[in-house]
């Protein structure tokens, strides 16, 4: 399998190159279980980012991340789920089409977790910023929970995303056209 070498916050690792449709291949990024990983990355991020007081993050590739910068910051951090749960009071949902996902997604806060964003400085944070879709959905759902964006950091921005200026980002990752 051929891979791409990643250099990210003083540490190196392998990614898989996985097809994406017929035109693009993608380094796949997954810090599931990469603890090593997850908690360097949390920590320049950290560095990075200005005053916060909520993390906000989408299920499922941001949780370690986002757990992690919470852990190391003292500051909470708020899953947007992809299902509606059996527990959640009044929800708030927007809709996303990510670049990694076939179909389209929702993205769901309880009232409880929206409530953790309102009035608050919320850093939107996750794995990789790509097409930018989970990113907006992420913001429709903070300004619906009444929550003020201070920022919005990734490890990684993919292609395109790496030339924004409006985030906040450890590495550049390539996309790999066939």
């Amino acid at each position: 399998m051929k891979t791409y070498t990643l250099n990210v916050a003083g540490l190196t690792r392998e990614l898989p190159i996985c097809p994406l449709n017929d035109k693009i291949d993608i380094a796949a990024f997954i810090m599931f279980s990469d603890v090593e990983l997850t908690v360097k990355c949390a920590e320049e991020l950290l560095k990075r980012c200005g005053d916060f007081d909520v993390i906000l993050t989408a299920e499922s590739k941001g949780i370690p991340i986002a757990y992690e910068m919470s852990r190391q910051s003292g500051k909470p951090y708020v899953v947007a789920r992809k299902s509606l749960k059996l527990y959640m009071t009044d929800p708030i949902k927007v809709t996303v089409k990510s670049i990694t996902t076939a179909n389209e997604q929702t993205l769901i806060l309880s009232s409880e977790k929206a409530e953790m964003l309102r009035c608050k400085r919320v850093l939107i944070v996750d794995d990789v910023i790509s097409t930018g879709e989970s990113l907006i959905a992420l913001e429709k759902l903070t300004a619906e929970a009444g929550g003020n964006i201070c920022g919005k950091a990734a490890v990684l921005a993919e292609d395109k995303a790496g030339d924004r200026e409006d985030i906040i980002f450890l590495e550049r990752l390539p996309l790999f056209f066939k």
